[in-house]
């Protein structure tokens, strides 16, 4: 009979077994929501949305050779972003590249299989670390591992945020690292290991890094090892790190350089949540956005609780691992140390997002429970207890909903009945075990010391150990005997633990992804919208001869990645800040408090950054709040300047001091970054809803105040007035303002189109386009606001399109000839005798280094933002090259990190060598002749 592939194999086994019931209990959680891809409803919430899935998309592109950009340049996100950082931040997972493999229509369930297979590796991850730890049955391995992947951090916060995922599989792999620097093998794959997890999510590997660090201080510990080996498996664990983080600083250092030079955001201070808040997250089917997710499962908890109380095992595990998930627990509530998680920065969004490092040591202490014996009554009575005190205190807490109370007590039923019966087939066993024994005439096996006088063993080298003896496969019981054979019992046990973690984290991961619709904003997957601006922007691409922008009506804050196309819009956390400030004040809109930049619909901007052709489509129909418009998306195009132009020294000085010399007035901005006066300006004369002027604002830009009062008389709707040349264009800027604007003839007689305005503490709206001005030259905005705001005291601006039209002719005259990008350079050839500044159209992020014909390249300079090259008349060529901040920082840290490790490698195999030298001499020599040959 053929032996099966897995018998003798536990740890192959055991991660096999973590895997399948994660992806069991993943999939069927969603499935029970009703989420993509088993149920209408959208899993793209929040970030998943607007950055993970387009971010993939645009991989997907670079993969198969169709994006505009490479690896060091986006060309096209935010008219040119750094894309190294971005691609260490949100894509440098080796499970990244699976996307590859998907259409890419179907970019959303790539996403989800990657997302459904990192979390499978972590627990199959966890269940290698928990069988390196402590022999134990090879099954509750499994089942821990999956306990660990669909932990309450897993399927309540990671899930939506899948680059987090990798931290996950990274912790138990760097605590494999940890046990290898304790028995002083495999420091090459050492290295290795910690040099992909940082690779793959530097954030959550720095917290994985000191999860393992504490594991693996506890562990010296338990080993009672002397201070002198202590000590030199601390350093050989600290060199494996540093070189670890070494090897992967030409990434690293690029993402710490981007972010000090990214858009601020928003700055948050850290604020501990309550004890109800806290216990009821480790209980199942718990749900907050700001409160740590510690669900682990019943079964784990309760291992975990029993531990302390557990005779069987040594004293110093007794304490020592719940001391560590005390004190980890603490340092999550205590200010300093909750920024020493986080890198000293606390992050925005969820404050908890260490989370994942106690879960991990939750499940550890069950495993050491559960590895020296199923806990007795005694032990498993008082974690009863105590899980009663942690709900009858989580019971205060919001967060615990009325259907956690049946979750809970049929998976605590579930988990106490099966390790009572798990107890009973270790009893049966032992007592087989001590008949067999005894009638073929052996001693019986010799009682274990009492646990408090049993030394803790090495962890390198420690055997089973436990108060059961438990006889080897084949064993029988003499006649006579009990008969201890109770498999029957003992699957029944596994049933009900398995069935247990299986039912409580599918509820949980359920309960979690139906809620998240309830406060965090949501997007469709890939659809029939998606693809008709797809197919409109690939009829209408000319890069780099003109920039295709997807339109003012996204679909999700990265539309350029998604569906193709150039634009100004962008969302991350590396948005730059030049970028930022530019756009605002040009007049662009922004949300995540201007990290997340929108498309700018405006004839003059469109000028400035050649955007020769735009879609435009009917607000998304996802979206409730839209207006329901099912028109037909569109496309239009407008003559423009090369992605190149040449301006007169006269103009280029002022410019040359960056965003810094633009004003308040965006429609001056304009102008400024264009070369002409298009706009006029006129004063404004605003009423309210009353009919009286309304009371000055406080805002900045200063402005007037318009309340949110609603009224059926259109005729006592709040207004402004104004004065401009007949046909010129209309716009109105009202950052702080939300609601409806319109041109309106008469009251109620509106016409043009209605642009649509929505700010609020961490969004402002972008400038609208709202139609022509009358014959008559008298203009009148009719306001429809739906919360209380200001409009600026400049808030219209006319636009002469003649004017613009020269001023674009000019540009053309005088700009490139011809213009080619690849990656991260730009070559452009310019009209012989061109003076002055050549401003290419695109934002003057720091690494950018140019040069003017033969000359060297020295760091760009700046045309109120934009990246500008001086012309003496001789060049008749520009070239731009762009190398990302801390590229060159890193390699070097990277290539010593390198050199390092080889000469260690070498090290090593020269004393392999000797070593092996010594053994294979001769016997018959004598000790001074061994030493000879040795030398």
């Amino acid at each position: 009979m053929q032996r099966p592939t897995l018998r003798g194999k536990p740890r192959q086994a055991a991660a096999l077994l973590a895997a399948v019931l994660t992806v069991t209990a993943f999939c069927a959680a969603d499935a029970v929501a009703g989420s993509y891809p088993f149920g209408p409803r959208t899993r793209a919430v929040n970030d998943l949305g607007n950055q993970y899935v387009p971010f993939h998309a645009h991989l997907w592109d670079l993969l198969h050779g169709r994006a505009n950009g490479g690896l060091l340049v986006n060309w096209q996100s935010g008219y040119g972003s750094s894309f190294l950082p971005d691609l260490g931040t949100y894509l440098s997972s080796p499970f990244a590249l699976l996307v590859a493999l998907f259409p890419r229509d179907e970019i959303d369930l790539a996403v989800y299989a990657v997302t459904v297979l990192k979390t499978a590796c972590a627990g199959a991850a966890m269940a290698w670390l928990l069988l390196r730890l402590r022999p134990g049955r090879w099954w509750a391995a499994g089942l821990l591992g999956a306990a660990y992947a669909l932990c309450g951090w897993s399927v309540a916060d990671a899930s939506y945020n899948p680059m987090w995922l990798d931290g996950l599989v990274a912790l138990p792999l760097l605590c494999l690292v940890g046990e290898w620097a304790l028995a002083g093998r495999r420091r090459l794959l050492g290295v290795v290991v910690v040099a992909l997890a940082w690779i793959a999510n530097f954030y959550t590997a720095y917290m994985a890094t000191i999860g393992a660090a504490l594991v693996l201080l506890l562990r010296m510990w338990l080993s009672g090892l002397p201070r002198r080996r202590a000590l030199t498996t601390a350093g050989r664990a600290a060199a494996t790190v540093v070189l670890g983080v070494g090897l992967s600083a030409p990434l690293v250092a690029v993402i710490y350089l981007g972010t000090k030079h990214a858009y601020p955001g928003r700055i948050t201070h850290f604020a501990p949540v309550g004890a109800e808040d806290l216990l009821a997250r480790l209980l199942p089917t718990t749900y907050g956005f700001g409160s740590p997710a510690l669900f682990v499962g019943t079964t784990a908890l309760l291992l975990a609780l029993a531990l302390p109380f557990h005779r069987a095992a040594p004293r110093r595990v007794r304490a020592g691992w719940p001391l560590l998930v005390a004190a980890v627990t603490l340092s999550m509530q205590w200010t300093p140390t909750h920024l020493a998680w986080h890198a000293f920065a606390t992050p925005n969004g969820s404050p908890y997002r260490q989370a994942f490092v106690l879960c991990a040591l939750l499940v550890i202490a069950a495993w050491h429970s559960l590895s020296y014996g199923v806990p007795d009554r005694r032990a498993l009575g008082a974690a009863t207890a105590l899980l009663a005190l942690v709900a009858a205190v989580a019971s205060g807490s919001g967060l615990v909903r009325s259907f956690a109370w049946p979750v809970l007590l049929a998976g605590a039923a579930c988990a106490l009945g099966g390790l009572l019966l798990l107890a009973r087939t270790e009893t049966g066993r032992a007592a087989g075990a001590a008949g067999a024994a005894e009638a073929a005439g052996a001693p019986a096996p010799a009682p274990q010391a009492p646990a408090g006088h049993r030394t803790a063993p090495d962890p390198a080298r420690e055997a089973p150990a436990g108060p059961r003896a438990i006889p080897a496969r084949g064993d029988r019981a003499a006649p006579g005997s009990r008969a201890p054979a109770r498999p029957l019992l003992a699957v029944l046990a596994v049933v009900l633990l398995i069935g247990a973690q299986l039912g409580e984290a599918t509820a949980t991961s359920a309960v979690a992804t139906r809620l998240r619709l309830n406060h965090l904003d949501d997007y469709a997957p890939w659809g029939t919208r998606q693809q008709r601006q797809a197919d409109l922007i690939a009829e209408a691409d000319g890069w780099p001869r003109y920039r295709t922008d997807p339109g003012r009506e996204q679909t999700v804050g990265n539309d350029p990645m998604v569906v193709g196309g150039q634009g100004a819009q962008y969302y991350s956390s590396l948005t730059a800040d030049v970028l930022s400030r530019m756009l605002t004040a040009l007049g662009d809109g922004w949300t995540s408090r201007g990290r997340n930049l929108q498309s700018l619909d405006n004839a003059v901007t469109d000028a400035v950054f050649s955007v020769g052709a735009r879609v435009h489509s009917p607000p998304d129909q996802h979206q409730r709040w839209n207006p329901r418009d099912r028109g037909p998306a569109t496309l239009t195009r407008e003559d423009v300047p090369p992605l190149v132009t040449v301006r007169p020294a006269a103009e280029a000085a002022r410019g040359l001091r960056g965003v810094a010399a633009l004003g308040p007035s965006p429609y001056r901005n304009q102008e400024l970054l264009l070369g002409t006066p298009v706009y006029t300006v006129p004063a404004l004369t605003v009423r309210t809803a009353s009919g009286e002027p309304p009371r000055p604002g406080h805002d900045d830009p200063p402005g007037v105040v318009i309340d949110a009062r609603r009224t059926a008389d259109a005729a006592r709707r709040p207004t402004i007035t104004a004065r401009c040349p007949a046909g010129s264009e209309v716009y109105l800027w009202a950052p702080h303002y939300s609601g409806t604007a319109r041109l309106t003839a008469a009251p109620g007689a509106p016409y043009g189109p209605t642009g649509r305005f929505t700010a609020d503490a961490a969004k402002i709206a972008a400038m609208q386009r709202l139609g022509a001005v009358p014959a008559s030259g008298r203009l009148r905005i009719e306001l429809t606001p739906s919360r209380a705001g200001t409009v600026p005291e400049q808030a219209v601006g006319c636009l002469d399109t003649a004017r613009l039209g020269t001023a674009v002719q000019r540009l053309k005259t005088t700009g490139a000839t011809e213009v080619t990008v690849s990656d991260g350079t730009v070559r452009a050839k310019l009209p012989a005798g061109s003076t002055g500044t050549a401003v290419l159209a695109a934002p003057r992020i720091a690494g950018w280094r140019c040069a003017a014909g033969d000359a060297a390249a020295t760091p760009a300079r700046q045309y109120y933002g934009l990246i500008a090259v001086p012309l003496d008349g001789s060049a008749t060529a520009v070239t731009c090259t762009f190398h990302p901040p801390g590229l060159r920082l890193g390699a070097a840290a990277g290539g010593v990190s390198l050199l390092a490790l080889a000469v260690l490698g070498a090290v090593a195999a020269v004393r392999r060598r000797r070593t092996a030298g010594r053994r294979a001499l001769p016997t018959t020599t004598s000790p001074r002749e061994r030493t000879t040959a040795a030398l």
